[in-house]
């Protein structure tokens, strides 16, 4: 081999592994002189790395350290995530990802992915092929414009892809060669952005309409034909896009919208969980959301499935569930309502808060999916308190700041009765000498195994049906010691055990009802774990 391929080898993240190198392999491969002479093992590299990361005193610096040592070494990387999986995630993902994302392009150091702006339409297809892995399975998509909370970030929301497929391999160890992140860049409406000299996205206004929908159809049709076993996973589209997407090519491409169906199976997870702590069932309950965008509309709509489950009629099961929005109570009377607001705009009179909505709806659970922060006020928080023993307060809206009420708050206005779920991280919380642990509503509970479920059978689509069954084998692992502590999620460290019980149940699925395009393994475990990537040297 060449001294260009010997260096070529430590330029590479996928084949670098440093001063791992084996004394024969420096021979062989050509790298003798081109690291230092110890021969340090992955183990040694990581506790190494592990310290370095101690010290580093910013989240947001924390995070650059982690994207710096995946560009250069990824199977240290995963080594290291996969292993401290508990401490990294809030560093990778939310909620560190959304300041990385915000400043993408100051912190940009390598490209990682594909970036498809709209100038290179009526070429996607040539262009996806410059990619340099043929067998992707795994593809997540954005247009940044609706970038967790903080809105529309351009180009910049291309943080969101690479740290979702970075999880895909952390929880359910699907190679991280089979993903691929891309942006469709299709301008920016943030003025900030636009006026900022380092930014890296097409400095024009965003394009919608007909030109909008005919890139990502262009996109969708190439994406199939260059990489036709790929699972396509859409997020943070904003509202007026991301329902019609889903609907436009859910029943003929292997896609799903991770902000309305995996939000939507992690929220009913908890659910479930919170209806074990009451000893009620999902049935019973009344729901209030806070947001009527596409993150309430896909958890309303399995959680409207589940209902119907558990033996209430359609209509029945929706007049159980309400929504609150920037122009007050969703009810039928008004005329400014999306059309997916419409199965759930109810016959009441007008009500123009929030409070009032609790007040005269009373509510069982109230569930925030606004991204605006602070709107679970004290004294909505203890209505909800005064109408039920055990209020189910879900403030959900990402990334930390964004949080509708903190869990402190949340516990000490209920005087610790309250079961409650994030959508970012809080650390435990003291109320009368009793220490609860909040649960995260976080979607890596159920993307990744449900992915490699759909990987595995190659599941021709991806229907409602698999995101219940996750969101059920996702409440099965809350063990009763969890719930005591007042957790209604797994702990992080179950991960593992939970993806691949998600990835058997919904592979399961599409076996059992002939989505599947493989045939159908003797030993399904086996099949599973042919799909697990090692990151070890």
């Amino acid at each position: 081999m060449s001294r260009k391929q010997g260096t070529e080898i430590l330029q590479h993240p996928d084949t670098n592994k440093g001063t791992a190198f084996s004394m024969s392999e420096r021979r062989e491969l050509g790298l003798e002189g081109l690291v230092p002479p110890a021969v340090l093992d992955q183990t040694i590299q990581a506790d190494k790395l592990l310290e370095l990361f101690h010290r580093i005193e910013s989240d947001l610096d924390k995070h650059v350290f982690l994207n710096g040592l995946a560009d250069r070494n990824e199977r240290l990387f995963y080594h290291l995530v996969i292993n401290n999986f508990e401490e990294m995630l809030p560093i990778l993902y939310t909620p560190t990802v959304g300041e990385a994302c915000r400043r993408y392009s100051n912190i940009f150091r390598r490209p990682r992915g594909m970036y498809l702006g709209i100038d290179l339409n009526g070429r996607l297809e040539q262009v996806l092929r410059n990619w340099e892995y043929d067998d992707v399975r795994v593809i997540c998509v954005t247009d940044g414009e609706r970038i967790l909370g903080l809105g529309d970030l351009g180009v910049n929301g291309m943080g969101i892809p690479i740290g979702k497929l970075a999880l895909y391999t952390a929880a359910a160890h699907i190679d991280p060669n089979a993903c691929l992140p891309i942006i469709l860049d299709v301008g920016t409406n943030n003025q900030e952005l636009l006026d900022d000299p380092v930014y890296l996205g097409l400095r024009q206004q965003r394009v919608s309409g007909a030109a909008y929908d005919s890139f990502v159809d262009e996109f969708i049709d190439a994406a199939q034909k260059v990489f036709p076993k790929a699972l396509i996973q859409f997020e943070d589209f904003a509202n007026p896009h991301a329902i019609p997407l889903l609907r436009r090519y859910r029943d003929r491409v292997r896609c799903f919208n991770d902000d309305m169906q995996g939000t939507a199976a992690v929220a009913v997870a908890g659910l479930f969980a919170a209806c074990r702590l009451k000893k009620t069932r999902l049935r019973d309950e009344k729901i209030l959301f806070l947001g009527a965008g596409t993150a309430g509309t896909g958890i309303a709509d399995l959680t409207v499935a589940a209902m119907v489950e558990q033996g209430l009629p359609v209509d029945e099961a929706r007049s159980r569930i309400w929504f609150v929005d920037v122009n007050g109570l969703v009810v039928e009377s008004r005329r400014d309502l999306a059309e997916h607001n419409l199965p759930y705009a109810h016959d009441h009179a007008p009500l123009s808060t929030l409070q009032e909505a609790v007040d005269a709806l009373q509510p069982t659970a109230l569930i925030g999916v606004s991204g605006v922060p602070k709107l679970f006020t004290e004294s909505v928080v203890k209505a909800m308190a005064a109408n039920n023993e055990r209020p189910i307060v879900f403030p959900l809206s990402n990334p930390t700041s964004r949080a509708e009420c903190t869990a402190a708050q949340a516990y000490a206005w209920t005087e610790g009765r309250v079961i409650f779920a994030s959508g970012s991280p809080f650390g435990p919380v003291e109320v009368a000498g009793k220490t609860y642990r909040p649960g995260q509503g976080n979607n890596v509970y159920i993307f990744p195994g449900l992915g490699l479920g759909v990987v595995a059978s190659g599941a021709r689509i991806v229907p409602d049906e698999m995101f219940a069954i996750a969101a059920n084998v996702l409440a099965e692992h809350v063990s009763d010691e969890s719930l005591a502590r007042g957790t209604i999620y797994p702990p992080l460290s179950d991960l593992d055990d939970v993806s691949r019980a998600i990835a058997r149940a919904t592979a399961t699925y599409a076996f059992d009802t002939g989505l599947a395009t493989v045939d159908r393994p003797d030993d399904l475990d086996a099949h599973l774990a042919s799909f697990r990537y090692d990151p070890s040297y």
